[in-house]
């Protein structure tokens, strides 16, 4: 059975928040590892810095992992470290660099295999968007190829402001049956090890299936 799965649209680790407490004591108190990959081009230290400040708050060790490239994530000592935790954070970034460094590499099976063995995985802005299948282009709102943990589903970070266009633009090309959760900052969809959704934080999520709002309830993967 999978672990838990959290959806977050952006402004990770900070006030609002309160989810992320919620996770660490639900798996147990364990280690948190933080992986800064969509950051690699914006200060990953400073993400890892604000994360592990941000755990420390309430009791939890969080630390990095360094894979930023691609070499990065075909090594076997820091596939092992993922294949291990308990819980593995992909903070914000560049989507598109997310995918390319993770996309079928060592890293990435170990972190699938953890989470089908009862690990809990978060993601939030562009670690959210890569994790499922189809993934919103940021560019420009369409429609591109996703890490697929999930799918198929596909996220909407900082729906609070997302442009009008962007949204229509998305809207309209989104594939036929594709769940699209539009989260907003501070908050996050969590799906439970049983397969249940349910909303938690500061702002809302909505969901969107063939141009129609539905209950996050009804969300459904694969």
């Amino acid at each position: 059975m999978s672990g838990p799965l959290l959806l977050v649209g952006g402004a990770e680790w900070q006030e609002g928040c309160s989810f992320d407490a919620e996770a660490f004591e639900a798996a147990g108190r364990p280690e948190v590892l933080v992986l800064p990959t969509a950051a690699a081009y914006e200060h990953p230290e400073r993400a890892v810095a604000t994360a592990t400040a941000w755990f420390a708050g309430f009791g939890a060790k969080a630390v990095g992992l360094e894979v930023l490239k691609r070499p990065d994530a075909e090594r076997e000592d820091l596939a092992a470290q993922v294949a291990a935790a308990r819980f593995v954070y992909l903070g914000g970034g560049s989507p598109l660099h997310l995918r390319s460094v993770l996309k079928d590499s060592a890293v990435w099976r170990a972190l699938v295999s953890a989470w089908e063995g009862g690990a809990t995985v978060a993601g939030s802005s562009a670690g959210a968007m890569a994790l499922t299948d189809p993934m919103v282009d940021p560019r420009g709102g369409a429609f591109t190829l996703g890490l697929g943990l999930v799918a198929p589903l596909a996220v909407v970070p900082h729906y609070s402001g997302w442009s009008e266009e962007k949204t229509r633009r998305t809207m309209e090309l989104a594939p036929k049956d594709v769940s699209i959760l539009a989260i907003d900052e501070r908050t996050a969809a969590i799906r439970d090890s049983e397969g249940n959704w349910r909303a938690a934080g500061a702002g809302r999520v909505h969901v969107f299936m063939n141009g129609q709002e539905r209950p996050l309830t009804e969300v459904k993967i694969g």
